[in-house]
């Protein structure tokens, strides 16, 4: 079988986590170059320990690696800044570019709910480890729902938030709760993240809340767990704390939502965790495993679609 080849820019921990996925379990991608902007990151150093050609010179430095040419596909692991430039050199060049970056230049992609429609497009954005979570339960609710309204909570460990994630904090909510709306589904969408310097490290935590009409309780509840075993096809680790809950707001006992009104509808509270898969960073770091996995397989289908010919040269 002939591997469509692919790079990696940013060899920090999503970069490093994303390239050991690959290494590990090849499937239509042949991963061929790894960039960075640090000689001695660790990285680098265990790109070349599994053959991987690097560079550490960014951006231009993979425009010069004889590779090049042949790169079909390139995914971005550093940040929403450095993204925007990044994207404008690859797309010139013809390469479809899978963005980690909270940039959101390209469509927002959540491999549960609307990977294939975004499969031709030259960016696609993985939104967030935050979207990535907790918007396949707002789309499923919104499957079954007229949803209104619809908050995350993302709680990761300290540990597994690195610079980059730090500094795209502002992009992180912002990214997140526009996704929220145009895949989720949800009228309005507002996200929150929070580090959590607890020891030993906890595992990603999240938690949805949504407020819908049009649905009863055995609807939502079936189409959430659907979703769930969706998203455990490429992340194991991925499952619900507990059941399903659930409030009716009336005419009575309006909910406010300071700075939305007040509402009558379902309340469905949801509650997860997500396990990493331990493939580089620890199992607590889920936050960065559930980006990683939905950007291998993002790329996986974009691969098998430029091998069958569906994608132009």
């Amino acid at each position: 079988m002939t591997r469509v080849k692919a790079a990696i820019i940013g060899s920090g921990n999503i970069g490093t986590d994303l390239m050991m996925k690959m290494v590990k379990y090849p499937q239509n991608m042949e991963l061929v170059a790894v960039v960075g902007i640090d000689e001695k990151s660790e990285g680098l150093a265990m790109a070349r320990e599994h053959g991987v050609a690097t560079t550490h010179d960014g951006i231009d430095g993979l425009l010069a690696m004889d590779c090049y040419p042949d790169i079909r596909i390139v995914f971005d692991a550093t940040s929403a800044y450095a993204h925007k430039l990044h994207d404008e050199k690859l797309r010139a060049d013809g390469k479809q570019v899978v963005d980690l970056t909270p940039a959101a230049i390209g469509p927002f992609t959540i491999p549960p709910v609307n990977m294939e429609a975004n499969l031709d497009a030259g960016n696609v954005n993985m939104v967030t480890c935050g979207g990535q979570a907790t918007i396949p339960m707002v789309a499923a609710v919104s499957q079954v729902a007229t949803v209104h309204y619809a908050e995350i909570v993302a709680s990761v460990s300290s540990r597994s938030a690195g610079p980059g994630t730090r500094a795209n904090i502002d992009e992180f909510t912002r990214t997140t709760a526009r996704a929220i709306e145009d895949v989720g589904g949800a009228e309005k969408g507002k996200a929150i993240i929070i580090l959590n310097p607890a020891e030993p490290p906890m595992i990603m935590r999240d938690t949805v809340f949504t407020l819908s009409e049009g649905a009863d309780e055995d609807a939502i509840r079936a189409s959430v767990q659907a979703m769930v075993k969706k998203v455990q096809g490429y992340v194991p680790g991925y499952r619900l704390k507990q059941d399903v809950q659930f409030e009716r707001y009336g005419d009575n006992n309006r909910l406010h939502i300071p700075g939305r009104g007040d509402f009558t509808g379902l309340k469905t509270s949801i509650f997860l965790e997500v396990e990493g898969a331990g493939d580089y960073l620890p199992s607590y770091s889920g936050n960065l495993d559930i980006m990683t996995a939905a950007a291998k397989a993002t790329g996986e289908l974009m691969a098998e679609r430029i091998a069958a010919g569906k994608v132009a040269a």
